[in-house]
């Protein structure tokens, strides 16, 4: 965040002086045709979308700049290169990731045609599967690279390399850099309040995020505390041994943390961990129930997907969505028995704009309460296709509000030191669904 707002203002400052510096430079040599990946690669180090001068009829450079500023704002990892139908495609995703040598998300588009390929450490094959079958038929390059760029920083981890901003690789005129001091020094006061007016939107958007999965956590709190109340274990009672007193103290102590973890909660992303302990309570509860029943331990499975306070799941079973397809989802024992009647599940709804809407239609803002309870990328494969599982489908999922999923490393630098699977496959036959690119022919070889 404090890279794109960097990026903002020092942008406000440098574009009136854009007119100054071209006089200064008019006699630089122009940019030459770049058909060796290398010379893309050092472009793409420098600004995220590289325009090939033989494919400038598909993108043009103001709609190239507006792109590259999108990627830039949302300080995101990803790169953009429009190149000419002709270029060859065998290995050209792994060619050009190490030649770039930067971790992030990579689309390309050659003529009319357009694949993706991604580090596993900032999306899921699956979510850049699902980013570019979206994309497939937007139109011509600026509708489907806007499309792609848009869908992509939604879901793309980690951050953007600092070489887009660093100013190196130019040399700039003593006269331009004069102008430049001069319109900072004007406009110091004016960037300032931008930065601290950004800082305090964004601010207001994490706390009524965190306002509206608050009513849905303290739900799910009091449900638990609800189920401790029902099962009615005393430590001392007949029967108890130390194995059902270490489940049970493990339940309180859930309880506890759960209740601490809401209450000294100060952006969304830290619900994720107050939902996590409320799982993890409700699976020693299971595993109490079941010793003082003599009946066998559970395993440890994900929560019922319909409704995670039915507890954890006892099986998956087979679920159509209306409008979708049949998927298998974990369920606990009484909306298993109800699938197999016929009969609907019983499904936790939620406050939307739309009304009560069940949570998986509820957009970004659940990711967090969500993951707690399906972290290590359950949701996403069941949820294709709906909102929470576009965004849940990377890593990053819900990045506006927070996933408090874990740290990536989109940006870094590693050279030629990443996983080639990554960047495997066919130009569109990675397991993007074929469509038009798959099976090979001219796209064959690895791209």
């Amino acid at each position: 965040m404090k890279a794109a707002l960097v990026r903002t203002v020092v942008r406000l400052l440098i574009v009136p002086v854009v007119a100054v510096l071209a006089a200064l430079m008019a006699g630089a040599p122009g940019a030459q045709a770049a058909t060796d990946l290398s010379k893309v690669a050092a472009e793409l180090r420098e600004n995220p979308v590289y325009v090939d001068p033989a494919a400038r009829g598909q993108l043009a450079a103001s709609d190239a700049e507006a792109l590259a500023d999108k990627i830039k704002d949302a300080d995101k990892p990803v790169f953009v290169a429009v190149l000419p139908a002709d270029v060859p495609t065998q290995d050209l995703f792994r060619n050009l990731r190490t030649e770039t040598g930067i971790t992030g998300l990579y689309g390309i588009r050659l003529g009319d045609r357009f694949d993706a390929r991604a580090d596993s450490s900032v999306m899921s094959s699956q979510a850049v599967s699902n980013l570019v079958t979206a994309v497939r038929d937007a139109g011509d390059a600026k509708a489907q690279l806007n499309d792609f760029v848009d869908d992509a920083l939604r879901n793309v981890g980690g951050s953007a390399p600092s070489s887009w901003s660093d100013g190196s690789g130019t040399d700039v005129p003593v006269g331009g850099l004069i102008t430049v001091g001069a319109l900072v020094a004007a406009g110091g006061a004016g960037a300032y309040a931008l930065v601290r007016r950004n800082r305090r939107r964004h601010e207001e958007e994490q706390r009524a995020a965190l306002e509206k999965l608050r009513v849905v956590v303290d739900e799910d709190i009091t449900a638990f505390g609800e189920e401790l109340d029902r099962l009615d274990f005393h430590p001392g009672e007949p029967g108890a041994d130390d194995a059902m007193r270490t489940d049970y103290e493990r339940a309180l102590d859930a309880y506890e943390q759960a209740k601490s973890l809401m209450a000294a909660a100060t952006k969304p992303e830290d619900v994720r961990a107050v939902t996590q302990a409320v799982e993890d309570g409700r699976f020693s509860l299971a595993r109490l129930a079941a010793r003082r029943e003599g009946a066998p331990l559970p395993e440890r499975r994900p929560p019922c997907f319909f409704d995670p306070r039915h507890g954890p799941s006892v099986a998956d079973a087979s679920w159509t969505p209306p409008g979708g397809a049949t998927r298998d989802v974990p369920v606990c024992a009484a909306d298993r028995t109800r699938l197999a009647e016929g009969r609907d599940p019983v499904i936790r709804e939620v406050d939307t704009e739309l009304g009560r809407r069940p949570y998986w239609e509820a957009g970004p803002a659940y990711g967090p309460w969500a993951g707690g309870y399906f972290g290590g990328g359950l949701l996403p494969g069941l949820l294709i296709g709906t909102m929470l599982g576009s965004m849940m489908a990377a890593p990053a999922y819900a990045a506006d509000y927070g996933s408090g999923y874990g740290d990536f490393s989109g940006g870094d630098v590693s050279g030629a030191d990443f996983d080639t699977g990554d960047f495997g496959g066919g130009f569109g036959d990675g397991g993007f669904g074929g469509g038009d690119f798959g099976g090979g022919g001219d796209f064959g070889g690895g791209f």
